[in-house]
């Protein structure tokens, strides 16, 4: 593919923004995507991969180009960095930054840290080791590999067997996963949010690991379910789906925004028993004892999706893990009194550290005055294809 001067330029403003004004990745190029309309599939496809490689491999690459972020030129010295570990050919702008011979000297040769050859902050290293000791070189070198794209089929709409075929009508291959019957894996990276089967709500966007975790909450038809930390929605929609429409959902979260989204999504996608607050100082007080099921799908360290948030590992820091941990607590402490004598509380999150996740669950169980026994927990590692995530489900006897 021959790569032209624009192309690389692109590149260049994307990681300028992402690197240099601490932008999100995706936020970035959606933007590029938008403000550039004449580049073409295989462009877009070539400057994603490239965005998303480079923020990825940040460290390795500086520590290849022997740069850092006040270098005058240092987006286009990791931009080199990566034509070479692509094979590419490097224009000649930018063989003048970095040699052949060096960087293929260096790239092949050269014994790294680990820290250094996985891409990772050291402070991170340093805590990974300490929670994870057995496996969390393992768990981090499947974070830096890129990540697959899976679909939740919306059984409001359609089953999996039919969306399957419509999409191989479309050219668009698929495989299904045998324990997650609504779920396809996508064969091919490709954009989908614009085909009018995704329009029609047919099918989400949603990693596989994700969509574990509302079948874990044991939920039944006609169930009062709260989804405490909603967001935009994901895991309601998927509630939605498995009670039939049935019942009612209250989905809540403290950004109004993001419920604006919910609403929008659950119409496309015919959700219709789901009703969204945002939350106040008085919102949990009012829906004390009420909920059958309750998810707690809490802010985290995010550290279990780094496949697809390659960026977060460059923005945290060991005090806003530390003050993330304190909010996890807080909300499990403040919003379980949702939930009925009985009833059944699920607490996730997208990270896979131990102080984020069972260490959390034990602090709560084992306090004096919890109401709770654990019935069951489950951890879904990166290693196993998917984001990592972890998930406790327990159940309020008192």
């Amino acid at each position: 593919m021959k790569i032209y001067p624009n192309i690389l330029s692109g590149i260049s403003d994307c990681l300028k923004n992402i690197l240099l004004l601490n932008k999100y990745t995706a936020d970035v190029l959606d933007q590029a995507f938008r403000n550039n309309k004449k580049w073409g599939s295989r462009d877009r496809r070539f400057i994603g991969e490239s965005v998303f490689d480079i923020v990825r491999w940040r460290k390795l690459f500086e520590h290849l180009a022997d740069t850092n972020s006040s270098d005058t030129d240092y987006c286009e010295k990791l931009i080199a960095i990566y034509l070479l570990k692509s094979g590419h050919t490097l224009p000649e702008t930018y063989s003048k930054l970095i040699s052949w011979e060096l960087g293929n000297e260096k790239i092949y040769s050269e014994t790294f840290s680990f820290a250094i050859k996985e891409s990772i902050p050291e402070w991170l290293n340093e805590l990974g080791k300490t929670e994870l000791p057995h496996i969390w070189e393992r768990e981090i070198e499947s974070l830096n590999e890129q990540a697959k794209v899976f679909l939740r089929v919306n059984t409001l709409k359609i089953n999996t067997i039919d969306l399957q075929e419509k999409l191989k009508i479309l050219g668009i291959e698929t495989s299904t996963k045998s324990n997650s019957p609504a779920c396809l894996i996508l064969n091919k990276r490709q954009a989908l949010n614009s085909l009018q089967e995704f329009k029609d709500g047919l099918f989400e966007i949603q990693d596989l690991g994700s969509q574990e975790i509302t079948p874990f909450m044991k939920l039944e038809p006609g169930m009062n379910v709260i989804d405490a930390c909603a967001g935009a929605g994901g895991k309601t929609l998927h509630m939605a789906s498995l009670l039939k429409n049935t019942g009612k959902i209250i989905s809540m979260d403290i950004v109004e925004r993001k419920l604006k989204t919910l609403k929008e999504r659950a119409l496309r996608a015919g959700a219709k028993n789901i009703e969204t607050r945002t939350i106040q100082s008085e919102t949990v007080d009012k829906l004390k004892n009420t909920a059958d099921r309750l998810l707690l799908d809490v802010p985290c360290s995010g550290l279990g999706v780094l496949k697809r948030n390659p960026d977060t590992k460059w923005k945290l820091t060991k005090e806003e893990i530390e003050s993330t941990i304190s909010v996890q607590s807080q909300i499990l402490s403040e919003y379980s009194s949702m939930l009925k004598v009985g009833g059944i509380m699920v607490y996730a999150t997208c990270s896979i550290l131990p102080s984020e996740n069972e260490k959390q669950i034990e602090s709560f169980i084992n306090n004096k005055n919890s109401c709770f026994i654990l019935e069951d927990e489950k951890h879904i590692w990166p290693s196993e294809g998917a984001d990592g995530f972890y998930m406790a489900r327990m159940k309020k006897i008192k």
